[in-house]
């Protein structure tokens, strides 16, 4: 199944203008009798689908993996086999920081996009940033997100041992703790079934196989499958959604 590549290293506004250049002006042909008339127009592109976008890091962005096997594009074969009118757009960057996705989240969500799944804060573990501040920022994802009317999904993570148990389970507890103030759909943890597993990691230990990585995209469809439909369900309505 061929899955959808969004472009978006470059704004709406840049795409139309480059696309423009690329056709021209309308061709003219000659008409009967030596008349000139314009050629008839080319059919209107396809309306743009509803999007489901997945911001996150080089888990998301599939490192070590092709394009097609990255969890996102699997979601995207989930949401076409089930009818679904979406495309799920790949916003992962790897390295990226819950503070990261945060600083790029209006350029992640342009388009309609109806969902949004926050799978930040590996990084964060990683490197062992303050709690305090993943917390603040998943949550002004969040509320900037709900204030254009999206629906959010929330993907838990965990951190290393490096930075002992205090540090753990603070991290840890983080994500249930934003989901419940938020009211928002919560995959509690999004490496569940892959984490620790050497035959479903790359060699780095960290970053999903492509067998793993069907392993994420079940983890999260468990939760996206009935909101997208509900979605749907409800049309352009917005209100009323969990998580929106």
């Amino acid at each position: 199944m061929n899955v959808r590549i969004v472009p978006l290293a470059l704004p709406a506004w840049c795409v139309l203008a480059l696309t423009m250049a690329a056709c021209g002006s309308p061709r003219e042909t000659p008409a009967a009798g030596g008349a000139q008339a314009t050629a008839p127009a080319a059919p209107a592109p396809p309306a743009a689908r509803p999007r489901i976008v997945v911001l996150g890091d080089s888990l998301t962005a599939g490192l070590g993996l092709p394009a097609a096997n990255a969890y996102p594009s699997l979601l995207q074969q989930r949401v076409d086999a089930e009818g679904l009118d979406f495309e799920v757009v790949n916003a992962g960057v790897s390295g990226d920081t819950s503070a990261g996705g945060l600083s790029r989240l209006d350029w992640a969500l342009q388009g309609d996009v109806r969902l949004l799944i926050v799978a930040l804060g590996g990084n964060d573990g990683l490197r062992g940033l303050p709690v305090g501040q993943l917390r603040r920022n998943l949550g002004k994802i969040i509320e900037r997100a709900r204030a254009r009317g999206i629906a959010v999904i929330l993907a838990g993570m965990e951190a290393p041992p490096n930075f002992g148990r205090d540090y753990i389970v603070a991290f840890r507890q983080v994500y249930p703790s934003v989901a419940a103030e938020y009211d928002v759909a919560f995959v509690p943890f999004l490496l569940e079934g892959v984490a620790g597993h050497a035959g479903l990691n790359q060699n780095d230990g960290l970053h999903p196989t492509a067998a793993g990585a069907r392993i994420v995209a079940d983890n999260v469809w468990a939760v996206l499958g009935p909101l997208a439909k509900q979605q749907l369900q409800r049309g352009t309505r917005r209100e009323g959604l969990p998580g929106s």
